[in-house]
């Protein structure tokens, strides 16, 4: 088997208006001197929130430890259970009233990444804390082309009155730069997609995306020469990759509209560049899924936020036969019926997440995938809806970061331990260690290898 000419890490295949990064290769590995330690592993970060609680009865499982079994909401990711820490007992104090009445799905978003306590009001006067994605993206972000991506399914009001005054920006975000910029979440995949493969000035980057329009190309055809050239240098196995890699784009573009979605060309027809988000969810959250998995598989960014939907959201799910609004079932009433519903709208969730762990778990970084270089944080902000608890949150991490992490578990804490505790720990495995960090009160030094 022929071995690649070593190239650099940071080479990228270049064209007009165009830049497409590589993937892990193994060209790209530094020497290593005999008996010399090897590289250390690039961990990703991605926090993913679902609103509005869960049905804790079906996500809990009932031991501690390495023997315990998947309640109904996370069997849809049975096969990554070894890849999967399971956390219960950890709180968000920010989520709690300390006084300032009702507006707990308001507080839990506001929260769920900062662990402050919003201030409350619905003007211009917000005020929060810094979320973890944006105090890695400060500490790693320059090793990347952005340090952050902040990603979502529903766009959201960032002024008005949303949740019992507490402005729409505390409900539509997740991401905060500072304590009064919250980070927009872009929810358009032609956006993100143009995002990471846009390079140069905008005129440069217009007259590109203007000749894809008119003539049905993909972003590969600006960068083939660049391609067939590389290729050339590389040996089998990393040949392989690479053309998995630009399969996966070109697939995308397919399914954003951007490629071969309508003919008539010959014909002498064209068809604007489609923008919009699928009307489908699955479809979206899918699109935004293999996007993020692009975006860590070529090292564009190495720390991720992502929104399954604004906080309060009442969106319903026919795809499981939900018509009732979110929102509205999570406040049950202990009703079987619609714990019943709530508990399908999770599991669909997970579903979806499951997709997104099958893109990673697929990708190979050496002896590891590009799940187990990852650590994948879920969960919400309120425990149950009904109650509208903020302690004792469904929480869960995928990949075990590079090795970093002890998986394959159920970890359980004492009441109130601070779920800043846990990004205190991701941050540490991340190469963004922090003294303190809100309300947190150490290290969970025991789910660490």
């Amino acid at each position: 088997m022929s071995k690649s000419t070593r190239i650099s890490r940071r080479t990228v295949l270049r064209g007009l208006g165009t830049v497409v990064a590589l993937p892990w290769l193994e060209a790209s590995l530094p020497q290593v001197a005999f008996g010399a330690e090897a590289a250390k592993p690039r961990v990703r970060m991605a926090f993913m929130s679902v609103p509005n609680g869960m049905h804790m009865p079906d996500w809990t499982p009932d031991k501690a430890g390495t023997d315990f079994e998947l309640k109904p909401t996370l069997q849809p990711i049975a096969k990554f259970k070894s890849q999967l820490l399971q956390l219960s007992g950890l709180a968000l104090d920010g989520g709690e009233a300390h006084g300032d009445g009702p507006g707990d799905h308001a507080r839990s978003c506001a929260s769920f990444l900062t662990g402050a306590h919003p201030k409350k009001t619905d003007g211009a006067d917000i005020y929060n804390g810094v979320s973890v994605d944006q105090l890695a993206a400060e500490k790693i972000g320059h090793h990347t082309r952005f340090p952050s991506l902040e990603l979502g399914i529903e766009r959201g009001a960032q002024s008005g009155n949303c949740d019992s005054g507490y402005s729409c920006a505390y409900s539509a975000n997740v991401a905060w730069r500072t304590p009064t910029s919250p980070v927009a979440k872009e929810v358009d995949p032609v956006a993100v997609f143009d995002r990471l493969f846009g390079q140069g000035d905008s005129g440069e980057q217009g007259l590109a995306k203007a000749k894809r329009d008119r003539y049905r190309r993909s972003v590969l055809d600006f960068v083939l020469e660049d391609a067939k050239q590389l290729q050339r240098r590389l040996g089998a196995s990393d040949q392989r990759k690479l053309d998995e890699y630009l399969y996966a784009v070109r697939d995308i573009e397919r399914r954003i509209g951007g490629v071969d979605k309508l003919s008539g060309m010959e014909h002498g027809i064209n068809f604007s560049r489609p923008a919009g988000v699928p009307k489908k969810f699955e479809d979206h959250t899918k699109l935004l899924c293999d996007l993020m998995t692009l975006a860590f598989q070529t090292d564009s960014t190495r720390v991720i936020s992502f929104m399954f939907a604004n906080e309060g959201s009442n969106r319903s799910y026919p795809e499981v036969e939900v018509s009732d609004g979110h929102h509205t079932l999570s406040h049950h009433g202990n009703k079987p019926e619609k714990q019943a519903s709530i508990s399908q709208i999770n599991r669909y969730h997970i579903t979806l997440l499951s997709h997104f762990l099958e893109r990673l778990a697929s990708i190979k970084e050496g002896d590891r995938t590009l799940l187990e270089n990852s650590m994948i944080f879920y969960g919400s902000g309120i425990g149950d809806g009904n109650r509208h608890n903020h302690n004792d949150l469904p929480i869960a991490v995928f990949g075990n970061g590079g090795g970093a992490l002890k998986t394959g578990r159920h970890a359980v804490y004492p009441k109130d331990t601070p779920l800043t505790n846990l990004y205190r720990t991701m941050l540490d495995i991340g190469s963004a260690p922090v003294d303190s960090f809100s309300d947190s009160t150490g290290l969970l030094e025991d789910v660490m290898a």
